[in-house]
């Protein structure tokens, strides 16, 4: 039991750890965007805030919760925002 213990709060430390990552990737992303007012970069910064949710929200619940499997579907909005910022971004360049 107490290896099961410390491999749930190993695991705790890793996802706020990717948490943490995830909103540095962000506030890289949205300097980008303040620097360019590209489109792509401000999905990319609001897609890395919505995978920096997810994992903190993985942190907070219990390892074994049931209803974990919700919280991916941060995961599915987060990569729904990166393919249409990369849809925009090709629909918007096409010479017309």
């Amino acid at each position: 039991m107490l290896a099961d213990d410390r491999w749930a709060s190993l695991l705790t430390l890793c996802w706020g750890a990717i948490a943490a990552l995830a909103l540095v990737c962000s506030l890289f992303f949205l300097r980008f965007w303040h620097d360019t007012r590209d489109r792509l970069f401000g999905a990319f910064a609001a897609a890395f805030l919505v995978f920096a949710l997810n994992y903190l929200g993985l942190a907070l619940l219990q390892p074994g919760a049931e209803s974990r499997h919700l919280i991916y579907l941060l995961r599915l909005a987060a990569f729904s925002l990166i393919l249409l910022g990369v849809i925009d971004k090709n629909v918007r360049s096409r010479p017309r």
